[in-house]
């Protein structure tokens, strides 16, 4: 029998959102999983814009479908003033506000914690913006590819000759992290004071807070890390090398007793170990070339798996080069049952369990909400009667 109870850590923490295309979104979702009540405001008809993003889940949009699920979507036209209305009636018992809207937006709807926290004390409203709310870039645009230029991230990733964004959206994750921890930790704080918080989370900030190792490796004006593609920075050998039948392995050095191993028993070549070219980490950064034609040509007259058993023998770490089918039909995610099926307006999608297996709560996994499905309920929810919802579907406010 499971041991595992029922209750989930968010389990009664509603949490409403005024969200579109990633950072808000995976913010939210986050606090789905842990079981909140997420209840999602989009627009009327289209709703949120990464809806039309593209349609390769059966017809939905796959950073939709990755984002929103175990979400309820109510339609709202916020510059209606009963729809406005609804949202603030709703804010009343609502225990978080999370926005991406553009910067001042919420402010100019009245959804300020000067106001909202005066009906509802214990309210934590979270903004999550390119820049902040203050400071000379406030008003800026910011996509994630922008802010990943201005965190620095493309100076660092890439090739000598071509900066490469992220395949992912980072910025927006670094984002939707950072304002899921910080209102983890207000319902914490909450809980000791009984009040809420006013959050500023910005894309910029989260991601240069990750870049903080690049910044500290260009320290008063030190050489910064070079783009060197899927190779480390400045350790070497530390990164791809093909294997005999094209395909590519990915290998990873830490220390010297990993280097002579590597020579010993991958290598088959013991001598190179004290090759005064290669005997320390920063000369075989500086002669990689030479060393990457001496791997090169071990590595060519055998099969990738054949090196994966070399380096695995030589317990050196490593790992396949794999593509999105290598992900989706990892041996690891399926021998660890990571993958569930979520239900969606298109059918059952299969859905990867957030990381982090508890021994005392399962994750909730639920729907995928179409365009205003709970709109109706919630209104009644608060108070309206089925003669004022009809008023503002035929005003085209929900």
């Amino acid at each position: 029998m499971s041991s595992k109870s029922a209750a989930r850590p968010l389990d009664g923490i509603t949490v409403v959102s005024l969200e579109h295309a990633i950072a808000a979104p995976f913010c939210t979702r986050q606090l789905a999983d842990l079981g909140a009540r997420v209840i999602k405001v989009e627009r009327p008809g289209a709703g949120d814009f990464a809806r039309a993003y593209d349609e390769r889940v059966s017809g939905l949009a796959s950073h939709f479908v990755w984002v929103n699920r175990s979400k309820e979507s109510l339609t709202l036209d916020l510059k209606q003033a009963e729809a406005l209305s609804a949202l603030k009636t709703l804010l009343k018992t609502a225990d978080v506000l999370v926005q991406n809207l553009a910067p001042g937006a919420a402010a100019r709807m009245g959804l300020t914690a000067a106001e909202l926290q005066r009906d509802n004390p214990g309210l934590i409203l979270c903004d999550i913006s390119g820049y902040g709310n203050d400071g000379p870039y406030r008003d800026k645009k910011a996509y994630d590819l922008l802010i990943q230029s201005e965190a620095g991230f493309l100076s660092v990733t890439g090739t000598p000759d071509t900066p490469s964004k992220a395949g992912n959206s980072i910025a927006d994750i670094a984002a939707g992290m950072y304002a899921y921890s910080n209102i983890l930790a207000a319902l914490l704080q909450r809980q000791k004071t009984g009040v809420g918080s006013s959050i500023d989370v910005s894309m910029l900030e989260s991601l240069g807070e990750w870049m903080s190792y690049p910044m500290y490796y260009a320290y008063q004006d030190a050489s910064p890390p070079q783009r060197s593609g899927a190779s480390h920075a400045t350790i070497y050998p530390y990164g791809p090398f093909k294997a005999g039948d094209g395909a590519t392995v990915m290998l990873g050095l830490q220390n010297e007793r990993e280097w002579l191993t590597f020579c010993e028993v991958v290598l088959d070549n013991a001598a190179l170990a004290s090759d005064a070219r290669f005997d320390k980490n920063s000369k075989r950064h500086e002669h990689r070339d030479a060393l990457a034609k001496l791997i090169d040509a071990c590595f060519s007259k055998l099969t990738c798996d054949q090196v994966i058993a070399k380096l695995d023998q030589a317990q050196i770490a490593n790992a396949r080069l794999n593509d999105m089918h290598g992900v989706w039909h990892h041996p690891q995610l399926a021998a660890r049952e990571r993958w569930v099926s979520v239900d969606s307006p298109a059918g059952l999608i299969p859905a990867l369990l957030p990381p982090g297996a508890n021994d005392q709560f399962d994750y909730r996994m639920d729907a995928i909400p179409s365009v205003g499905q709970h709109t109706d309920a919630i209104l009644t929810e608060i108070g309206l009667n089925p003669d004022q919802i009809t008023a503002m579907k035929a005003a085209k406010a929900i």
